[in-house]
């Protein structure tokens, strides 16, 4: 009998929590997995052109636009946990207070390349409305390095060559040669939802929904946590 073997897009933000829970899957299940790690607008781009995975995980709001297009399965759906901004820097610097608009606006203006998220991921887009809404996005155009966390950004930070760098605290936590300094204040916050979703078009429907049932478990919520997240009720 041939191995059964789920093919899994997802984005950057999960993939330390997906790297611990997939052998997990595997051994309980059997079902082989095999996971691709993708900036998030690229995994949209190929869903939408056809290339249908066995399990989408993405951001809520593109999950949403994938699925007025491609047919998917209702059982396949979920809301996993969500994930915030937070501002990493080289380990063992330290930096002036940013817990509020003024001290972020400060630290932003007074730094000589931060590093942010790709403009084409919701917390790239979003970054991008808190540097206008500071009303800086001006004097930061020759400042910023668009680069994904886990795409080299994060090294751009570690090696000094970036003062800090703005991203989800999942894609940076584990990251060699880092600190989280601390997250975005309360008022230009913005958390990240990730959502499943499984296509009709795949040929192991059963085993992608036991797969996104396996990741909202409860049993693995405390994992979910320290990697970064807030597990979804």
């Amino acid at each position: 009998m041939l191995e059964k073997r789920i093919r899994i897009f997802t984005g950057g933000a999960p993939s330390h929590v997906l790297e611990q829970l997939v052998p997990a899957f595997e051994r309980e299940t059997g079902c082989a997995v095999d996971m691709v790690v993708k900036i998030v607008a690229d995994i949209q781009k190929q869903v939408l052109s056809g290339d249908h995975p066995d399990v989408i995980l993405l951001p809520q709001r593109l999950i949403d636009d994938i699925e007025e297009t491609v047919e998917t399965c209702v059982d396949g759906r979920a809301a996993l946990a969500r994930v915030g901004i937070g501002l990493v820097t080289k380990s063992g610097r330290a930096l002036t207070d940013f817990t509020d608009l003024s001290g972020l606006k400060k630290l932003l203006l007074e730094a000589r390349h931060v590093v942010v998220a790709d403009p084409r991921t919701p917390t790239g887009r979003h970054l991008a409305f808190v540097f206008e809404k500071l009303g800086i996005t001006k004097q930061l155009s020759d400042k910023l390095i668009h680069k994904g966390a886990i795409h080299g950004g994060g090294t751009l930070v570690a090696t000094g060559e970036a003062d800090f760098g703005l991203f989800l605290v999942s894609e940076v936590q584990h990251l060699e040669g880092l600190q989280l300094a601390g997250f975005l204040p309360t008022s230009v916050q913005n958390y990240i939802v990730y959502c499943s979703s499984v296509p009709t078009s795949s040929n192991y429907t059963k085993e992608a929904i036991q797969f996104v049932q396996f990741l909202k478990s409860p049993f693995h919520h405390n994992l979910w946590r320290v990697n970064g997240f807030e597990p979804e009720a």
